[in-house]
């Protein structure tokens, strides 16, 4: 009989930062097809979580409409059925950012 302490990793996964759960009301545009109506569920300065009304393919462009921040491109790392993780082609200003997760906390007038 043996025994053996255990401790588990602590990875932060691929993401370079840490995302902040929000709920914000955002647009999206898919390969210049009109703008449908998404929600960003979390957030960070290099990406965000969307839940969409229809499915995203892997590996779109899209150009996703930020409260504060306008138009922001963005690229489909991953889709599954009407939720997707995007990386933005530019990093989003820390300072906006943390505007954008006060909005999405209720903690400010959009």
């Amino acid at each position: 009989m043996f025994a053996a302490e255990f401790e588990p990793a602590i990875a932060n996964g691929r993401r370079r930062e840490p995302r902040a759960p929000v709920s914000l009301d955002a647009a999206l545009g898919l390969g210049g097809l009109a703008r449908t109506l998404c929600k960003v569920i979390d957030i960070s300065i290099n990406g965000a979580r969307l839940q969409t009304y229809s499915s995203i393919p892997e590996k779109s462009v899209i150009w996703l409409t930020l409260p504060r921040v306008g138009h922001v491109a963005a690229d489909v790392i991953w889709s599954d059925d009407y939720v997707a993780g995007c990386q933005f082609r530019t990093p989003i200003d820390p300072t906006i950012l943390d505007s954008l997760i006060d909005i999405g906390r209720g903690r400010a007038a959009a």
